[in-house]
């Protein structure tokens, strides 16, 4: 069985590595999908604008969830390797240089063997936990360490792996991609076995994130479940969306009255972008600049508003052309 997940219910997201502490919603839809890959054992794309929280998605799924987080970004020269493992030829020549320079009884076999220069990818992770805390415990030379843990935390409680950005990767990433989560496994070379799901543990929820930016493969969409995050389209949907997410971002330091000037605004600058065929300001931009209004003015309503009026263009309008 799968557990439910909160509807509308403010999710805490404590720091964790590089991410810093914030919060989550979940509404419908998002929930659904997160339950439906879970279900299907299939990797969950979501799509969307930046700054529509897709990555955080998958950090509030493993929160809720109980799971392990790893995350990873692709880039425009990533490959599906990249994803399983990495092989550190430069810490192998470093180490053959050495053995060359210095007189030694040790077995240089054994010392080059390229078994101790292999580094768990976030693939290796969250199919076999086991498999590469061993990889990195008895061969690697690489000084490598673990992803962050929740405490408590134990394999057999899964992972959720966050894939971001795939559209900046060429075509056959995704599809080398979806033959690895088919498959449940991958080759390593100089490995006698390939690293496979371990039976024991849940089957990791593959969250992959796209700013559709290129168009994905068809095979590949064919093999997810794929969510749309959109804000709503009609500007009294979108002021109420935004107010709300704010108040439970900064409702303690910043008034509805603030947030509902800060939402309108936003909804005049995204509908002028749009006319212009340019980048429109979203969710990201909007929590910015409660951010800045927070930080620089506290709690008053009256300073906020007042900086309010000198700094909204800075976050808001990516035309250029407020007031023209």
């Amino acid at each position: 069985m799968i557990a439910d997940i909160p509807i509308d219910t403010r999710v805490e997201l404590p720091r964790c590595g590089t991410w810093p502490a914030s919060v989550h919603l979940f509404d419908q839809d998002s929930a659904d999908a997160v339950l439906a890959a879970l279900a299907a054992e299939r990797p969950l794309l979501v799509r969307g604008e930046p700054g529509s929280g897709k990555s955080q998605l998958a950090r509030a799924a493993a929160q809720v969830l109980g799971r392990l987080f790893v995350s990873t970004v692709v880039h425009c020269r990533s490959e599906a390797q990249d994803l399983q493992w990495e092989y550190d030829a430069v810490a192998r020549l470093g180490e053959a240089q050495v053995l060359a320079a210095v007189r030694s009884d040790l077995d240089h076999r054994e010392r080059l063997d390229p078994r101790r220069f292999l580094i768990p990818g976030p693939l290796w992770w969250v199919f076999n936990w086991a498999s590469a805390q061993a990889q990195i415990a008895d061969f690697s030379l690489c000084k490598v360490k673990s992803p962050a843990t929740p405490a408590g935390w134990t394999p057999d409680q899964g992972a959720v792996l966050l894939i971001d950005e795939i559209d900046k990767a060429e075509a056959d990433l995704p599809n080398s991609l979806l033959e690895t989560l088919g498959n449940g496994a991958f080759p390593v070379p100089w490995l006698d076995e390939p690293v496979g799901l371990c039976p024991e543990v849940p089957t990791p929820l593959v969250v992959i994130t796209t700013n559709e930016e290129r168009e994905l493969p068809a095979a590949f969409l064919r093999r997810c479940m794929v969510l749309k995050l959109e804000l709503p389209t009609t500007t009294d949907a979108l002021i109420a969306c935004l107010v709300k997410r704010g108040g439970e971002h900064y409702g303690t330091h910043c008034t509805e009255a603030v947030r509902t000037l800060v939402a309108r605004q936003l909804a005049e600058d995204r509908a002028r972008a749009r006319d212009l065929g340019r980048p429109a300001p979203g969710q990201a931009e909007y929590l910015d600049l409660l951010r800045a209004l927070v930080n620089a003015r506290g709690a008053s309503e009256a300073k906020q508003k007042a900086l309010f009026q000198r700094i909204a263009h800075f976050a808001l309008d990516k035309t250029g052309a407020r007031g023209s």
